[in-house]
């Protein structure tokens, strides 16, 4: 099946494995709480048991340097998408408040990114992403 909108996250390649696991879940959980049309419907097994839904379509990871974050997250902004973004700064945070603090002290084109995602219209987020590979 070939959807109309896309789900993307693009990871700097330079992160440890835990980190990218890390921030590709966070940054998905944002798409998640603010798009409620990229959810399913509860899931259940043969027994009944209920179980969380997903999203309904496939999320894509890619993997690029700071520069391509960088200009990815200008490209989602002029196209009028707004990304979820995770900084460098959110490894050292323990909480929600302190990421929010964390990125609000530092100015948006300085900002050090090491995750991003995007969802919107397959061709907006294919031109956001020029550049960036398939997460290995």
């Amino acid at each position: 099946m070939r959807f109309n909108t896309k789900i993307a996250v693009l990871l700097r390649d330079d992160l440890a494995v835990w980190q990218r696991l890390n921030v590709t879940a966070f940054l998905v959980s944002g798409i998640a709480g603010t798009r409620p049309e990229t959810i399913g419907q509860p899931y259940a097994d043969a027994d009944g048991t209920p179980y969380l839904p997903m999203f309904r379509q496939p999320v894509m990871v890619y993997a690029g340097d700071a520069a391509l974050l960088t200009a990815a997250r200008e490209r989602a902004l002029r196209r009028g998408l707004t990304p979820a973004v995770f900084t460098a700064d959110l490894f050292a945070t323990g909480n929600d408040a302190d990421n929010r603090a964390a990125v609000a002290a530092v100015q948006a084109d300085k900002l050090d990114l090491v995750g991003l995602a995007v969802h919107g219209p397959r061709a907006d987020v294919d031109k956001i992403f020029k550049g960036a590979t398939l997460h290995p």
